[in-house]
């Protein structure tokens, strides 16, 4: 896909197109144990480093898989900002999410975009399927898949 910014209405042309990666962000412990007290949930498997390193099979604490899962929104505005330019973009749902891989505290991930479909909903109106992959810096698994819906406008 080309860098340039594009209408909205031309996302139908690259459906089967990876649009391109974000920036890799660091989960470290004081995001986990942020959004541990953001949340209320305070497993030891994520915010207990002691007990993590004894009893956990990681061999440390992990990041949430919901912690991951909040990436898609910044990830993705990213991504998709910097190439299309709608008016606005909604978060419609999720279709399908795979945690594939835990994330140890301190490692980095980022998110591998693609374009799986487009629907014109009339209106100026495009519901977008995006499929993302979270992907772990040097790591063979991600940590997620997952197929985001978001109504671009145009």
């Amino acid at each position: 896909m080309a860098d340039s910014i594009m209408p909205v209405g031309d996302l139908a042309k690259h459906v089967g197109e990876e649009i391109g990666a974000s920036s890799w962000t660091t989960l470290d412990q004081a995001r986990i144990d942020e959004f541990a007290h953001c949340t209320g949930d305070h497993q030891w498997i994520h915010v207990d480093a002691e007990r993590a390193a004894r009893e956990s099979p990681f061999g440390g604490t992990v990041a949430h898989g919901f912690l991951t899962l909040s990436l898609l929104a910044p990830t993705g505005f990213e991504v998709l900002l910097t190439r299309i330019a709608p008016k606005s973009v909604v978060n419609y749902g999720l279709e399908k999410v795979r945690f594939v891989a835990p994330v140890r505290s301190g490692k980095r991930v980022r998110n591998r975009i693609k374009i799986a479909a487009v629907e014109h909903k009339g209106g100026g109106r495009y519901l977008v399927t995006i499929e993302n992959t979270m992907e772990i810096e040097g790591e063979a698994k991600p940590a997620l898949i997952a197929s985001l819906l978001a109504m671009f406008m145009a």
